[in-house]
């Protein structure tokens, strides 16, 4: 069935029995294609019925279908001309959330949760205004999603507007990443709204008003009573108070049925939602299996048994995630003050053995990272110490109140970025790159950026440690590479945030130079690219230039040791996995020309765009973020400097004949 679909237009000359097989087919392709390549298994295999039913009942692209999050999109690319998944989420590939650049049917490419409610009411209202009131807009959004208060904003102006056609589709699996949390997975209820029933409503309200304030009396009261009797039944109220018509719960995995509902939704002609139960990994067996996620995300897998196919080589080593996850729980444990907090994401950044060992200690807060770190700006006020873990991506939701409820209140807030820097597959708006940038702006923050897992540990232990301002920990997406000892600390042992220097070349043991002089560069190296830094070392050294290699380790502040070390070196050369512009670079700079040291700063990061969706080494080659491409710059700017010191020594010479 399924390669005869080439639109969601072939879908409506189907009958039952031929959909259900298609249901069955889409699910087999989409085990097969993902267990190869890696991606967001679960979320499609809960959705296939739902997005079928979708795109029967509504005519995308002229109805215009906005998914939340986007990672439940797979089979809507099934269904609109993109069956070949065998390139999903690979360089040049089809991407892992939808892409305007893909389909006419792909509208919000940003991944990022809560936001499809207000894309869907600004849509919805231009259609309104724009003359094409005839096109529905539909919003296809997660019950962990409306944890988001983003989400609630959008429902407020959603359901003042009783005359746009906006169908509000709830993917209800009970789950975000893991088991949705909150009140609200207590109220998604079943109240059934149709146009009759809301004319029966008006006709009898203004049957009694007629009769005057006896009559108003009397419908206030049976209205109240109405309104009682269904809370006791099912507690809908918040739908209800707000204005928005409610139909469900539908079997999310019965067609019919979600059919019939999204055709009553599309008819009535204002705010609906549908109220879909659906089953995370839903006729996959080790899906269902899994009691963690649910393979809500999965690496290269056996389609048969679900398990991970082994990499061949060298022993697998711990990821940076599960460093930080042993090192929070070691140090809960030796103080009573310290708390967790995550925003549905416990398992992925780290927070889940914390959690299993000290519940009362770990608080989720739903997919509301704002919330989370105004909230623990009052933890610690209340005199607890939050230890705030997020995907670097994600922090950028909660600049405002890192910026004026945490620094300005002089919180002691630790923040641990998970996925910082260039992630790879995952694409625009999951590259960790923005956080250094941001966060350079923050008066009295501490940033940190280990260069391995021993430093990962020592590194989160001095931040919890700051009680009178935030400090933030980052760190890249994947495995920790071996540790890179340091062969001294500038500015000795007990100076608090010090640099480490990795390596000198070109300089012979006694202190004399072999091959150029360790003082022709200074390579910076933030954090996971310190093997970049030492690999640009080794690659100057046969060219006759020197290098020595520093890891700053808190990039913020600026500890006047580096701005020493630089000042005695001819060009200092900064590579950081995050924005060039405005990023560790640009401030070290600044901080450089304030204490009157004049030297050439090369930034070598991340250019100010959106990157698409590649293996980090791919996109790092991509950006000219390699030793061999920093080399062939460095070069270029040494021999310039050479130059520019040969014709100032002519210059001289000619002054003094």
């Amino acid at each position: 069935m399924l390669p005869g679909v080439e639109g969601p237009s072939d879908l409506r000359a189907l009958d039952p029995e031929q959909l259900r097989r298609l249901a069955d087919e889409v699910r087999v392709h989409l085990v097969e294609s993902v267990s190869r390549t890696g991606g967001h298994l679960g979320p499609n295999l809960g959705v296939v019925e739902l997005t079928i039913a979708l795109h029967r009942v509504f005519d995308s692209p002229h109805d215009t279908v906005v998914f939340d999050t986007g990672h439940q999109s797979y089979v809507h690319k099934l269904l609109t001309g993109r069956q070949d998944l065998s390139t999903l989420r690979t360089r040049g590939g089809v991407a892992g959330y939808p892409s305007r650049a893909e389909s006419e049917h792909d509208v919000v490419e940003n991944s990022h949760a809560s936001t499809s409610l207000s894309w869907a009411d600004g849509i919805a209202r231009a259609r309104t205004l724009t003359g094409e009131g005839d096109r529905c807009t539909v919003a296809v959004v997660g019950d962990g999603a409306l944890t988001g208060g983003m989400a609630w904003e959008a429902l407020n102006n959603i359901a003042a507007a009783q005359d746009r056609p906006l169908v509000i589709v709830v993917n209800d699996n009970e789950r975000s990443y893991a088991p949705t949390i909150g009140g609200l997975a207590h109220h998604l209820s079943t109240l059934r709204a149709t146009r009759g029933y809301e004319r029966f409503l008006d006709w009898g309200k203004q049957a009694l008003q007629r009769v005057g304030t006896p009559g108003r009396l009397a419908y206030d009261t049976l209205h109240g009573m109405k309104k009682g009797l269904k809370d006791i039944v099912a507690p809908q109220g918040m739908f209800e108070d707000l204005g928005l018509k409610y139909l469900g719960p539908v079997d999310g995995h019965d067609l019919e049925a979600l059919e019939r509902a999204m055709t009553i939704a599309k008819d009535f002609g204002g705010p609906v939602i549908v109220h879909a139960l659906t089953t995370k990994g839903h006729g996959y067996a080790p899906a269902l299996a899994d009691v963690a996620d649910q393979f809500h995300a999965v690496g290269v897998i056996d389609p048969v048994t679900g398990q991970p196919v082994a990499a061949g080589g060298a022993p697998k080593r711990a990821s940076w995630t599960s460093v930080f996850a042993d090192e929070v729980l070691a140090v809960a444990r030796e103080r009573d003050d310290l708390v967790g907090v995550t925003a549905a994401m416990l398992i992925p950044v780290g927070l889940h053995k914390m959690a299993e060992a000290m519940p009362e200690r770990v608080v989720d807060v739903g997919i509301a990272e704002q919330h989370a770190t105004t909230s623990a700006a009052g933890m610690a006020f209340a005199g607890l110490h939050p230890v705030v873990a997020l995907y670097a991506t994600f922090l950028n939701r909660a600049f405002d109140q890192v910026l004026l409820d945490v620094a300005l209140h002089r919180a002691g807030v630790t923040f641990v970025l998970d996925r910082a820097g260039i992630t790879g597959p995952d694409g625009p708006s999951h590259h960790g790159v923005w956080d250094m940038a941001l966060l350079q702006h923050v008066p009295g923050l501490r940033l940190a950026a280990p260069r391995d897992g021993t430093r990962l540990r020592e590194e989160l232990r001095e931040a919890v440690g700051v009680d009178d301002a935030p400090t933030v920990v980052r760190f890249p997406k994947g495995a920790a590479p071996e540790d890179v000892p340091a062969l001294e600390r500038l500015g000795g042992t007990g100076s608090w945030g010090a640099p480490d220097v990795l390596a000198r070349t070109g300089e012979a043991p006694d202190g004399s130079s072999s091959t150029g002089s360790a003082r022709d560069v200074l390579v910076v190296a933030v954090g996971g690219l310190a093997g970049l830094g030492l690999d640009v070392a080794r690659r100057l050294e046969p060219h006759g230039v020197g290098a020595t290699v520093v890891d700053p380790r808190w990039v913020l502040p600026v500890h006047p040791a580096l701005v020493a070390a630089c000042a005695e070196h001819r060009l200092v050369v900064v590579v950081e996995d995050g924005l060039r512009t405005g990023g560790v670079g640009s401030r070290l700079r600044d901080e450089l020309a304030d204490a009157g040291v004049r030297v050439d700063v090369r930034c070598v990061g991340v250019p100010v765009r959106f990157v698409d969706h590649a293996e980090r080494a791919e996109v790092l080659e991509e950006l000219g973020m390699t030793g061999q491409d920093v080399v062939r710059d460095v070069l270029g700017r040494v021999a310039a400097l050479d130059e520019e010191r040969e014709r100032a020594g002519a210059r001289s010479g000619t002054t003094g004949g």
